[in-house]
């Protein structure tokens, strides 16, 4: 029996999950041809809550008319035909542009990722622009074939990251690959920076299982993201 990627494991005896829809984000339990929302955890085992943080306890705790604790995981799922449940977005993912589009990130990476020129990549949103940007770590090899066929001159691999050329080329790969993933155009970052250097573990940007430490990223190419909405 083959079984499908992507799932999670059945639920204790003792849990509950259920989803609630999140109509901002156009998550609806309604959906066709699965339900989606946000998955929610409730049961005897569900935690009472953050360790002397109420605000936080109260934020993401929630008891039903009939006294049952729901805990709200922020995960956005979908349940399949055959009562699997499926993780495909984070809430806190999720942002709002400022015509009022919603733009989950995790998702525009993920498309994005299939350039060959992509290594690694970050969508950044901001709710004071209608555009998506994006730091993105370019494939050395991928890059510096592309280059050499071209006829680009550069020194090293970090002066190559900041030719226009280089910022084109990816920037055209991004939007056949968009494309054929059915971004809408506002998905599509419009503007791009090139990183020479990988982002790992060792540098505290990824984690361990290489998932991007947004926060951590924000915080060291800050001027860099600033620059790219000017």
């Amino acid at each position: 029996m083959i079984l499908p990627v992507g799932r999670v494991g059945p639920p204790l005896p003792c849990c509950y999950i259920k989803l609630i829809s999140w109509e901002e984000g156009g998550y609806m339990t309604s959906d066709k041809p699965m339900p989606r929302g946000e998955v929610v955890v409730g049961g005897l085992s569900v935690t009472a809550g953050y360790f002397n943080n109420d605000a936080k306890t109260n934020e993401v705790y929630k008891v039903d008319e009939k006294g049952m604790r729901w805990f709200y995981t922020g995960d956005i799922g979908r349940f399949h035909p055959d009562g699997c449940l499926e993780i495909i977005d984070r809430k806190k993912d999720i942002v709002k542009l400022q015509h009022g589009e919603y733009i989950s990130l995790g998702k525009v990476e993920a498309a994005l990722m299939s350039s060959n020129y992509v290594d690694n990549i970050m969508v950044h949103a901001d709710p004071f622009h209608n555009y998506c940007v994006a730091l993105l770590v370019p494939s050395h090899q991928v890059l510096e074939k592309w280059a050499q066929e071209a006829g680009i001159k550069y020194k090293d691999f970090s002066e190559l990251c900041d030719k226009g050329e280089a910022v084109n080329e990816i920037q055209q790969s991004l939007s056949k690959v968009a494309k054929n993933a059915k971004l809408d155009k506002f998905e599509i970052p419009a503007k791009i920076k090139l990183v020479p250097d990988p982002w790992t573990p060792e540098s505290g940007l990824v984690t361990a299982a290489l998932k991007l430490k947004r926060e951590q990223l924000k915080t060291k190419f800050k001027d860099k993201l600033q620059k790219l909405y000017e």
